[in-house]
């Protein structure tokens, strides 16, 4: 027996085991085409699918690293709220679900807020995170927004607001909704200041936040085919009782219809907000940085 369990049933389990544990993340599928696309390329392409220009999600993190110079920037810290004010619970308690997406995401909540240099313009960023939550409204976020127009306010920087949300926070019940009018007076701060306030919506920002801090910029930017609106399509085909447009709610529909100002490509955005910011605080590019952009391709044009 010994025989047999030492030399020929390990010889039987190496045939059939599989060679090495494959981690199951190096491929993305594209939700809208259905290509596969390699991590490191889509990392590379800041998460645009190559083949259908395609906009998947993408973390704070990786916006700040895309948007500020040489990816350098400060975290602004946030002041902890009441983690469980209501004691919610469901089929999991709220803090458990707390737990499970800080796990997921590396973040405290929705809302990551930093500081540093945008084209050498010092501005304050904040992203809201869709895979926490559904990027949802709550205390935490709400102070991590008025945080971020604190910071603005101290340091007189513009201030560049990232969203992505379902709605308010159910666990939080009344709380949530509270950051609504919250945000609104933080944010009313900055224009009495004279402080460009910048709103990138990307897919998809909804419900509440929608109607809030969402729709309180001086230029309202949108990523292509983000889903934009208050309520979902069912819901208001129901109340309406008519059938709404194929492409409603999406970012082009909202362009058409002048509720946001211009559709960007991800790859194109620090671009446009650089000049953005520029424009309005009055600070042109310098010359030596305007000479920096020339290709090195393009003549001096000559004296003749």
């Amino acid at each position: 027996m010994n025989w047999i369990n030492n030399v020929v049933r390990p010889k039987i389990q190496r045939v059939f085991k599989k060679k090495a544990d494959t981690p199951d993340n190096l491929w993305n599928k594209c939700p809208s085409c259905g290509e596969m696309i390699f991590h490191r390329d889509l990392d590379a392409a800041q998460r645009v699918c190559p083949s259908c220009d395609h906009h998947l999600r993408i973390g704070a993190k990786e916006r700040f690293a895309a948007l500020f110079d040489n990816g350098e920037y400060q975290t602004v810290e946030v002041g902890g709220v009441i983690a469980d004010p209501l004691k919610f619970r469901d089929q999991k308690k709220y803090p458990d679900r707390l737990k499970e997406a800080r796990a997921k995401t590396g973040a405290d909540d929705a809302v990551t807020v930093a500081r540093g240099p945008l084209d050498g313009v010092e501005t304050v960023i904040a992203v809201e995170d869709f895979a926490f939550m559904g990027g949802s409204l709550g205390m935490a976020a709400g102070e991590a927004i008025i945080k971020g127009a604190e910071t603005a306010l101290e340091i007189k920087a513009p201030y560049i607001l990232f969203t992505a949300a379902g709605g308010a926070r159910m666990q939080e019940g009344i709380l949530s909704l509270m950051q609504m009018p919250r945000t609104t007076v933080a944010l009313q701060l900055l224009r009495e200041a004279g402080l460009p306030f910048i709103v990138v919506l990307t897919d998809p920002t909804t419900g509440g936040v929608l109607a809030s801090y969402a729709m309180l910029g001086d230029v309202h930017i949108a990523e292509p085919k983000a889903l934009i609106g208050f309520s979902g399509r069912r819901v208001i085909e129901q109340t309406i009782r008519e059938k709404l447009p194929d492409d409603f709610q999406s970012a082009e529909f909202q362009f058409d219809h002048g509720m946001i100002d211009m559709i960007v490509h991800r790859h194109k955005l620090k671009e446009t907000l650089s000049r953005l910011v520029r424009l309005m605080t009055h600070r042109p590019r310098s010359t030596k940085q305007q000479s920096a952009n020339v290709p090195a391709t393009v003549a001096a044009p000559s004296a003749s």
